[in-house]
């Protein structure tokens, strides 16, 4: 039996200053620091806004060290935990790929994660053998026409979605990111919440039309766009401001 088409609707949990810049290269107390536990106050209010809903949360590993009961939460409410990397940055390489699922291993096996999304949709073709040795059985890291799934190298590959307003790809080969050639190609990524920020009643008014079509797309949100953090225009000025 076919299911319903239905929003599959996912979180990439990560700090409230991932939106403004780099920060991997700081000391990782610093980041804790700069936290300042937003991460973790933020996690029942997007739970009880979800509601009965169910979500994906791809969890950045030192947020689940810094508040190891966040993915256990995640969990008992009935939503899946998956894995987005364990310092946030562009990942580049299967190399740096695998420097980070080595620094989560633990959490992640033991929350039995089977799904992974890179950091800014970026990935390379050669991260799915990896995400295959490490027992993921699938990766939504590329943008593509909702439905469209492929294969590759035994792992999945889910898409964020976008609208083809032309023809429709013919290969998803990776990186497939938010760049001028996607935009250029005829494909509008309305499963960005970049995306759908701008433009909510349009991205809203795509979604009621893929419903129809019978397809379920895919749309990533952030958990500052959905529980506003404290002094969060301050705190965001002056990070831009400093660094």
């Amino acid at each position: 039996m076919t299911p319903s088409p239905r929003l599959l609707l996912t979180i990439d949990y990560e700090s409230w200053f991932a939106v403004s810049r780099r920060y991997d290269f700081l000391p990782m107390e610093t980041r804790r620091q700069m936290d300042e536990e937003i991460a973790r106050t933020s996690l029942d209010p997007i739970l009880d806004l979800i509601g009965e809903a169910k979500a994906t949360f791809y969890l950045v590993g030192e947020i689940v060290e810094w508040y190891p009961e966040i993915p256990q939460k995640i969990q008992q409410r009935g939503h899946e935990v998956g894995f987005h990397c364990h310092t946030h940055r562009r990942i580049k390489n299967a190399s740096e790929l695998k420097k980070d699922l080595l620094a989560s291993a633990n959490w992640i096996q033991n929350f039995k994660v089977s799904g992974y999304r890179a950091p800014m949709i970026t990935t390379a073709e050669e991260s799915y053998t990896l995400l295959k040795e490490h027992g993921f059985v699938y990766s939504s890291s590329l943008y593509a026409p909702t439905g469209k799934t492929i294969r590759k190298n035994g792992v999945w590959e889910i898409p964020v979605s976008t609208l083809a307003l032309g023809q429709k790809p013919n290969e998803l080969i990776a990186p497939r990111n938010m760049t001028f050639k996607l935009l250029r190609g005829g494909e509008f990524p309305y499963g960005s919440s970049f995306t759908s920020g701008l433009f909510p009643r349009l991205v809203s008014n795509i979604i009621e039309r893929e419903f129809k079509a019978g397809k379920s797309p895919v749309i990533f949100l952030h958990p500052y766009e959905l529980v506003t953090p404290p002094r969060w225009f301050q705190r965001f000025a002056k990070d831009l401001f400093l660094h």
